[in-house]
């Protein structure tokens, strides 16, 4: 079934906006240019607003070109201020609404503020700021109060940039370090995985090597006595110890994630881990046969949410492990009933979750994880295990 998702609220797209570097974002044009046009009916309701000095035709057509070059303020921010400028210098000394034209310089002076150097953007503050005050000063325009309004402003407007350009370039920044973080720990996975490999086919293949040579001997020792019933048996065993490596083989293969250097994991090691964690285990595989990469994934799985029940669920939790062969799988439980500052949510980030569903499915099974009903949280696995080559079945009988 499909996972439905919300839209996302209007909050999070404004900060999904500051996030996102402005020149890589999607539709800039279309974006720019719908914010262009709001623009344009601010700049106009202000300009209609002052009745004394409400623009003439050429001062309509000015402060309609200094909103409408903002459509391109991202590809050419520093040639759109220039424009800007060029628009709203002859609408102010024609004497026109004053506040009018104040929402583009503002725009137009944050796009080059946030996509630019801070000495380029120190340069163009200094240089427009510098030409409006003049600019309102020579046009008679005493009031102290309107140049300081308009002057905040546009500084307001250069600040916002430079903060929110560092910003992005500080999550640029830990995106970076992030990723060659997980690039090493992959790194130091595979070296795991290698490991593992090692150390299953070293086994099987130490396994084939002496059947061999029971084979070998049986065939040398007395050909006129020959055994035929030892060398099928050997010969079987082979067979049997080749289908295994094979099929451990392949699930190992897919194994992404590992937490601890050493020998391949198994169910043997369970009790020493659980006393560590001062857990209740209960384990109950029955003497069924569980090959060394279920062996491994649960091992692994039990750790790692035991690392977790330890460091959140508090110091007065009860942890339970449970471990049981039933129905042609191998069911494995980690419950808590901790209330610490972390109870509910122990894996909900890092890699904790996401390596153990890993494991899991390394070896065709799922995982779940979640709080517990009556508090604590917890997880269970459920690992199938493959069914016994023909040979071992008889041999068990």
């Amino acid at each position: 079934m499909a996972e439905v998702t919300e839209p996302p609220s209007a909050a999070e797209r404004v900060l999904r906006a500051l996030h996102q570097d402005p020149l890589a974002a999607a539709h800039p044009t279309r974006n720019d240019a719908v914010l262009a046009a709001g623009l344009a009916l601010l700049c106009g309701a202000l300009a209609y607003a002052d009745t004394a000095l409400r623009p003439d035709a050429l001062g309509w057509a000015l402060l309609a070109c200094s909103v409408l070059v903002l459509v391109w303020r991202r590809r050419r921010p520093l040639g759109v201020v220039i424009a800007t400028v060029v628009c709203i210098a002859p609408y102010q000394l024609l004497d026109n609404a004053h506040a009018a034209p104040v929402p583009a310089g503002v725009v137009a002076l944050y796009t080059v503020a946030a996509t630019g150097t801070v000495r380029r953007t120190v340069t163009v503050g200094v240089c427009v700021v510098g030409f409006a005050v003049s600019a309102m000063s020579s046009n008679g325009v005493h009031r102290v109060l309107d140049v300081l309004r308009t002057s905040g402003w546009l500084v307001a407007a250069l600040v916002l940039g430079v903060a929110v350009r560092n910003y992005r370039k500080y999550l640029a920044e830990e995106r970076t370090r992030i990723g060659q973080a997980n690039d090493r720990r992959i790194a130091e996975e595979r070296l795991r995985i290698a490991r593992d490999l090692h150390d299953l086919l070293a086994h099987s293949i130490t396994l084939i090597g002496v059947r061999t040579s029971v084979a070998a001997h049986v065939l040398t020792v007395d050909p006129d006595r020959l055994d035929r019933a030892a060398i099928a048996e050997a010969l079987d065993s082979i067979a049997d110890t080749c289908r295994e490596a094979r099929a451990e083989l392949r699930t190992t293969l897919t194994v992404l994630r590992a937490d601890e250097h050493g020998p391949l994991p198994d169910l043997a090691g369970l009790p020493d881990l659980a006393r560590t964690a001062e857990a209740e285990l209960a384990l109950d595989t029955g003497g069924v046969h569980v090959p060394p990469a279920v062996g491994a994934a649960a091992y692994r799985i039990v750790q790692e949410s035991l690392t977790n029940a330890v460091r959140h669920a508090g110091p007065a939790a009860t942890v339970r492990v449970r471990v049981a062969a039933a129905d042609g799988a191998l069911r494995l439980t980690v419950s808590d009933d901790g209330r610490g500052p972390g109870a509910g949510s122990a894996t909900a980030s890092g890699f904790g979750i996401v390596g153990m569903g890993e494991r899991a499915r390394s070896v065709g099974g799922t995982l779940r994880t979640g709080p517990r009903a009556g508090g604590g949280f917890e997880v269970s696995a459920s690992l199938p295990l493959p069914p016994l080559p023909p040979r071992s079945l008889e041999a068990s009988a």
